[in-house]
């Protein structure tokens, strides 16, 4: 649930940077700059990453019948919302300072240093919050709790069945 609400947050933010770069005046002069790659990861990552962490957050029990440890997923959440906004929120000054974009180095002194050392700070967050969320998952796939039927209590007929489901559809067909 934690990164179904993130994903809420960050796609509305990417909405709003989106917003910004519809208007003539601040394309102009944003169009080739890191602003544009901000408010693209904001969409990417925002918006779809944290998305599929919510649903194989939501479907591991039931593709493995065993349960996550909770506390690495809070720790895997909390280290990628840090990095993410560290990376992404702090990318938006050096574009709107003027760094272009793809280039691979830049002439010092032009104000963009500190900035993509914070964004380098925030991608070592999200590397690491990854790191965590593998370890989960092997930790929990090999020796996890079992996860019974239905964890969540969800009343959907998904979950009406075995966790990790049968290889097959029905155990009998009744007309």
């Amino acid at each position: 649930m934690l990164f179904a609400i993130g994903f809420l947050f960050q796609f509305l933010i990417a909405g709003l940077t989106g917003v910004m770069l519809a208007s003539a005046a601040l394309t102009w002069q944003l169009a080739g700059s890191y602003f544009v790659v901000a408010h693209f990861h904001y969409v990417i990552v925002g918006g779809i990453l944290f998305a599929v962490f919510a649903a194989f957050y939501y479907w591991f029990p039931k593709a493995t019948g065993r349960m996550y440890s909770e506390t690495l997923a809070k720790w895997h959440f909390w280290l990628f919302v840090v990095g993410f906004h560290l990376t992404f929120d702090f990318m938006h000054v050096p574009g709107l300072l003027g760094m272009p974009r793809r280039i691979y180095t830049y002439e010092p002194g032009r104000g963009w240093a500190v900035w993509n050392v914070i964004v380098s700070i925030g991608a070592l967050f999200q590397a690491a919050a990854i790191l965590v969320f593998v370890v989960n998952l092997v930790r929990s796939y090999l020796r996890g709790r079992s996860a019974g039927s239905d964890p969540w209590d969800a009343w959907t007929l998904e979950w009406s069945t075995t966790s990790p489901p049968p290889e097959y559809n029905f155990a009998s067909i009744r007309w």
